[in-house]
Order: structure tokens, then sequence, then C-alpha cells
């Protein structure tokens, strides 16, 4: 990903999450987490809070489930 900006702003992180990932993600529902807690790490810039992709990554592996054969099978 060179010449690719270290952070992004929370559209460009929703949209990295959804394209890279396939996970249902929204700069509204960042932005939500970021104020009741559970989404990834941020930083500000200024006044603006950006994320890092390392940071995105970490947070939707760590919200994947192990595999699965049944929906009714306990972990």
């Amino acid at each position: 990903m060179e010449g690719s900006p270290l952070f992004l702003r929370r559209t460009e992180a929703a949209q990295y999450v959804r394209e890279r990932w396939g996970a249902p993600c929204s700069a509204k529902w960042l932005a939500k987490l970021a104020v009741v807690g559970g989404g990834p790490q941020f930083r500000k810039i200024g006044r603006f809070p950006v994320y890092t992709r390392t940071d995105l990554d970490a947070w939707i592996e760590a919200k994947i489930s192990a595999p699965r054969r049944s929906t009714s099978a306990k972990i």
C-alpha cells in the first residue's frame, strides 16, 4: 500500500473495513463506537479522529468468531 496515507478518516476507515473484510461498517457507527466503546483504536489530528489500517485489522479480527458447523453450537 505504498503511497497510501498512514491515517484514514472515519469515512475512509469504514470503506476500508467494508472492502478488505466484507464487514458492514459506516462512519456513523465508528463515531458511535468512539463514544460508547468497543470500536477500533483511533487517534486525533487536530479535531479529526483518524485510524490506522493496523488498528482496524486488529479490531475486526477480534470480532470474527471461530468456525462453526451449526448456529446452535456453543464454544
